[in-house]
């Protein structure tokens, strides 16, 4: 285990508050570090990122245990706030400001992106685990589905039969679909994080309040 500051600020909708406000009382923290590209608008925004986040909407059973889920996220809070609001996710959303990085020990691999848990001894803090890239896998339950059908993820590093379907890479394109023309400032991606289709359907407004306008006055 390694000793974290108690006191390292995040931000949040009541502005300031420590890591340990975070906890919300409870024993332990599961933190899901979001990457965000400040500036850009909501189809730029990490698609890997967006897909953990979303397996995360009913924290009950968390809660029954004393852990407290949150996301960290890495750009400013109104912007980053507006994403959240747009995709309709009510858990607790944070901003970490760049003075609170050394507290955390953020630097590669040990990043945005990254899911790290943490324990409560009185007011002490502890991280006890992290995990990256394919480790974050244990949160998702459409993987979890998706493994018990017949074409599994569909992936091309799968070793299926010949004939199966192989539609993704598996290097994050398979979060993302084009069901139209987008336009983004992110030069290696296409399309949108899948479930903001969804949300646009339903009439939501993907406008964050970046310097640049939304992909869907583009389109």
């Amino acid at each position: 285990m390694v000793e974290v500051d108690p006191s390292t600020p995040l931000i949040g909708p009541t502005g300031s508050i420590s890591l340990l406000d975070a906890f919300e009382s409870r024993g332990q923290l599961f933190a899901s570090y979001h990457m965000w590209h400040t500036g850009l608008d909501a189809a730029d925004q990490c698609e890997g990122c967006t897909f953990n986040t979303g397996q995360a909407l009913e924290l009950s059973y968390l809660h029954s245990c004393g852990v407290t889920f949150a996301v960290f996220c890495q750009g400013p809070y109104e912007e980053s706030n507006r994403y959240r609001e747009f995709m309709g996710w009510d858990m607790p959303w944070y901003s970490v400001p760049k003075e609170s990085y050394s507290r955390l020990a953020i630097k590669s691999p040990h990043n945005f992106g990254m899911k790290a848990c943490y324990v409560r001894v009185g007011d002490r803090i502890f991280e006890t685990y992290w995990t990256t890239g394919r480790g974050c896998e244990h949160m998702s339950g459409s993987y979890g589905m998706l493994d018990m059908t017949v074409y599994g993820r569909q992936e091309l590093r799968e070793d299926s039969p010949e004939g199966w379907p192989k539609t993704y890479r598996g290097d994050g394109d398979q979060f993302r679909t084009e069901k139209e023309q987008i336009y983004t400032n992110r030069t290696e991606i296409r399309g949108r994080p899948t479930p903001q289709w969804a949300r646009l359907a339903a009439g939501r407004d993907d406008n964050l309040g970046s310097y640049t306008t939304s992909a869907h006055e583009h389109s």
